[in-house]
């Protein structure tokens, strides 16, 4: 089992994810995700887990959830390159579709979540943000305890001490999964206004 570098870095800590064997979600995964951004940003966005496009590229948000996020990026006026973003779980847990080629995303146990938290744990003591997003219900009970919802707690989160501001909201394939243009267009909105919170940071130290 690989763990987090004393001597850390963002390089370090990738590498050495490479490695991590503590839970078996690696044996299924094309390759580990990790985090990726400035070492200096001020915002950290941290997601679930990668999904099929992700595990195959090897970064994070790279498939229709990232191409939402950073459409809602651009609405509140941050670039993609300004933040680190990353997720809770460095592997993509799937299973296949019936009867098809796809792989679909399954969620993480609470073991596989717990396993995995010294890596997000590293990334947030590297890079140090200001402001921190979390998206989504497995990462904000990773980060904010297992009673935690998104739904009734989603905005501005106090008496947190990942960073001096913390803002939880639904993950952004919430929004890709909803049903009907009216019901996409509120997610969205909500989305944007809880990311707003995040605003006041510039792109960079």
């Amino acid at each position: 089992m690989a763990s987090p570098p004393a001597d850390v870095s963002l390089t370090g800590l990738r590498s050495a994810a490479r490695a991590c064997r503590a839970c078996d979600l690696w044996e299924r995964a094309t390759q580990t995700v990790f985090g990726e951004g400035p070492r200096d940003a001020r915002v950290m966005l941290i997601g679930e887990q990668p999904g099929d496009h992700e595990d195959e590229i090897g970064r994070p948000f790279v498939g229709p959830a990232g191409r939402m996020l950073d459409q809602a990026l651009d609405d509140i006026g941050l670039s993609r390159e300004s933040v680190f973003v990353t997720n809770v779980v460095k592997h993509f847990k799937w299973r296949p579709a019936p009867g098809g080629k796809r792989r679909l995303h399954e969620r993480p146990s609470r073991a596989e979540v717990v396993a995995c938290r010294p890596w997000v744990d590293a990334e947030l003591e590297v890079v140090r943000p200001d402001f921190v997003g979390i998206m989504g219900a497995t990462a904000a009970q990773s980060l904010l305890g297992a009673d935690f919802s998104v739904t009734r707690q989603h905005g501005r989160v106090e008496g947190v001490t990942l960073a001096p501001v913390v803002v939880a909201t639904i993950h952004p394939s919430a929004i890709l999964r909803a049903r009907g243009a009216a019901s996409r267009e509120s997610l969205y909105s909500g989305f944007v206004d809880d990311l707003r919170g995040l605003v006041p940071a510039s792109a960079t130290r």
